[in-house]
């Protein structure tokens, strides 16, 4: 749950607003960073504080890949399968990422540490083939620089989430 002061937070802005369901995609993130993701309970806080119905907010939630409905690793790795980067090798990016990390594409590592997700277009063509780790971008991606970007991240305690 919410801690009193975030909920009375998040309730201040949007009793600001004129519209406060405009601001139900800030809500979400604000959940899923207390949470790690938009837990059922979580949703059903959105709900309350956004007076919506909680199928109201799972559509929504469920558009979105950057909402997670369910746990995640510490580092969310998207892999861009936009046209650039799919014409580019994103293709070979996904097949390396998944060799080097013994998982498929919306699995975790056993270690809890690296979730895999393709996602279509990061917008950042000019870096093709690209990804997005936590909201950083990385690009363009080679296997030497995929490597050097994983032993970084293992190495770093504890990440930063750069939550888009």
């Amino acid at each position: 749950m919410l801690s009193p002061k975030e909920r009375h937070r998040l309730q201040e802005e949007l009793a600001k607003e004129e519209h406060p369901r405009e601001r139900v995609i800030d809500v979400l993130y604000a959940l899923q960073k207390n949470y790690g993701y938009l837990s059922d309970e979580a949703l059903h806080e959105v709900a309350e504080l956004m007076s919506m119905t909680p199928l109201e907010v799972e559509e929504i939630a469920t558009f979105y890949d950057f909402i997670y409905r369910e746990p995640v690793g510490r580092y969310v790795i998207h892999v861009c399968d936009g046209t650039v980067c799919w014409n580019l090798g994103h293709e070979s990016v996904m097949n390396y990422l998944s060799q080097k990390l013994k998982i498929s594409a919306g699995e975790t590592t056993p270690d809890g540490l690296f979730t895999l997700l393709p996602v279509t277009c990061i917008g950042y063509c000019e870096y093709a083939p690209a990804m997005l780790v936590n909201g950083r971008l990385y690009g363009p991606l080679t296997p030497e620089a995929i490597d050097d970007i994983l032993a970084k991240l293992r190495a770093q305690q504890p990440p930063v989430r750069e939550d888009r």
